[in-house]
């Protein structure tokens, strides 16, 4: 294996030497501190592959003939005890390779002259004139030998080399374990080199943004930044990239279709009524009109249907694509219609039906995904995928008054640029349903509480970052090798 050695004042330094050397797909074997930097070993990707590769089996031996006469066995010549060892000890492994590769050839023995041959064993004038014959039309020596008479050996098919999965799956733990204790070391150089940038990126990771925003706004910032102007400067960047509804005029007062889509549990029927009280309130009960695709819940009807009786307004069941045109062709006059849509888990194949469902009205249906506030950040993201598509026009958070942090939801919506239309922090309809306002979110976000059992200590918001890019190809500052 071409193991290689790299040196570099720090850590990110070697790493970067590696990459550029050996690619990005470079394995690392060791690393420790030595005077005046980290010296790494790495080799490349390439020859892991070498490791499983099976050797060939060198090719059966040719049976030698009889010489046409008895030579002498010439006596082995005895080497001296320390000469053997040297050359023992100075073959290297390449020659070793080459020598138990190399193709066996029928022992020739050496050339006895003709006029030291005993009388019996001389051969025949008329075979010594053909062999003079021969050594006439021989080439001189440097020009290109005759071909021998001698078969070629069969070429033996070497098998593509392929790693066992026992060996991948060892190399791969291996590799972890390394990045790990790099970042490690990058971290504990960043806290050195930068104290104020590494304690606001450990309090975004401990509030709970992702380490793909926290790592992003962090390098944006000074290198001598110091804490209170970081944290203000983080503020006003979270602030710049979270969108929020403005007013009630640019969803009530606009008007349209809107469907009200997201998993279980998440509140959409009440979330529908709280919108549904909105809209009466400024523009009267006659503007409105209720729909329910939800024909799974036991009393989802008479759920919502309650909730139309209080308000005055009508409800209607739609139960296919066809009743959905129907229904909104009949609704074309009214200023708002809101559509209360069955909850379907994002791993669910239903959500790609209920799309297709909305869908079959002609692009009039827009909709507004609930996202749940206390689930977790990497559960907000596959909600997102499954229910992305053109008419997702923005999201509204949901049970901010159960959520111990907000800051994961507000990760989701600025990485996948949602705008935030309203959030609801409780059961009262319509009460406990507000316009997001942007300061009190990022105020709420970024608020630091008392220390608990999730709070991160020392070192491990290194570990954390390490852990979170270990399959996005990705490391403390843009470390991976």
């Amino acid at each position: 294996m071409n193991v290689q050695r790299f040196f570099a004042p720090t850590a990110r330094d070697a790493l970067r030497r590696v990459k550029e050397a050996l690619g990005a797909d470079a394995i690392v074997l060791a690393n420790r501190s030595v005077d005046g930097g980290v010296e790494i070993l790495a080799l490349p990707a390439d020859a892991a592959a070498a490791l499983a590769r099976p050797e060939v089996a060198p090719p059966p031996a040719p049976v030698p003939t009889r010489p046409a006469f008895e030579a002498p066995v010439p006596r082995p010549v005895a080497m001296p005890a320390d000469e053997a060892d040297d050359y023992t000890v100075s073959l290297s492994a390449g020659a070793r390779k080459a020598a138990a590769e190399k193709v066996w050839q029928p022992f020739a023995a050496k050339k006895v002259p003709e006029s030291a041959m005993p009388p019996a064993q001389k051969p025949p004038l008329a075979a010594r004139a053909a062999q003079a014959a021969a050594e006439f039309s021989s080439p001189r020596a440097g020009a290109k030998p005759a071909a021998t008479a001698l078969p070629d050996p069969v070429p033996q098919k070497a098998e593509a080399p392929q790693m066992s999965p026992q060996v991948m799956e060892e190399l791969q733990a291996i590799r972890a374990m390394i990045e790990r204790q790099l970042a490690g070391f990058a971290w504990g150089e960043m806290a050195r080199q930068a104290p104020a940038r590494t304690l606001l990126l450990g309090e975004m990771l401990d509030a709970g943004f992702s380490a793909q925003l926290a790592r992003r706004l962090i390098d944006a910032l000074p290198a001598e930044t110091e804490l209170a102007e970081g944290r203000t400067l983080l503020k006003n960047a979270l602030g710049r990239e979270l969108i929020t509804l403005a007013n009630d005029a640019d969803l009530i007062d606009a008007g349209g279709v809107f469907a009200l889509v997201g998993p279980t549990g998440v509140g959409k029927t009440t979330t529908t009524a709280k919108l549904a009280a909105r809209c009466v309130v400024r523009h009267g009960a006659d503007s409105l009109a209720l729909l329910t695709t939800d024909g799974y819940r036991i009393g989802a009807h008479e759920q919502l249907r309650i909730y139309g009786r209080i308000l005055g307004v009508p409800v209607h069941v739609v139960r296919d694509a066809g009743d959905l045109r129907r229904t909104l062709s009949e609704l074309r006059h009214k200023h708002m219609v809101l559509i209360d849509t069955a909850g379907v888990g994002q791993k669910d194949r239903m959500v790609a039906e209920q799309a297709a469902l909305l869908n079959s009205a002609g692009g009039v249906v827009r909709r507004l995904l609930l996202l749940n506030a206390t689930s977790r950040g990497d559960t907000l993201d596959d909600v997102v995928r499954a229910y992305a598509g053109p008419d997702l026009v923005g999201c509204v958070v949901t049970k901010v008054d159960e959520a111990a942090a907000l800051a994961p939801a507000l990760d989701v919506m600025i990485r996948n640029g949602l705008e935030c239309a309203y959030i609801a922090n409780g059961q009262r309809v319509p009460e406990d349903l507000h316009l997001a306002n942007r300061a009190w979110l990022l105020h709420r976000a970024l608020r630091r509480t008392a220390e608990d059992a999730h709070t991160l200590h020392g070192n491990e918001a290194g570990l954390l970052m390490a852990a979170s890019n270990a399959g996005r190809g990705k490391g403390l500052g843009e470390n991976r090798v």
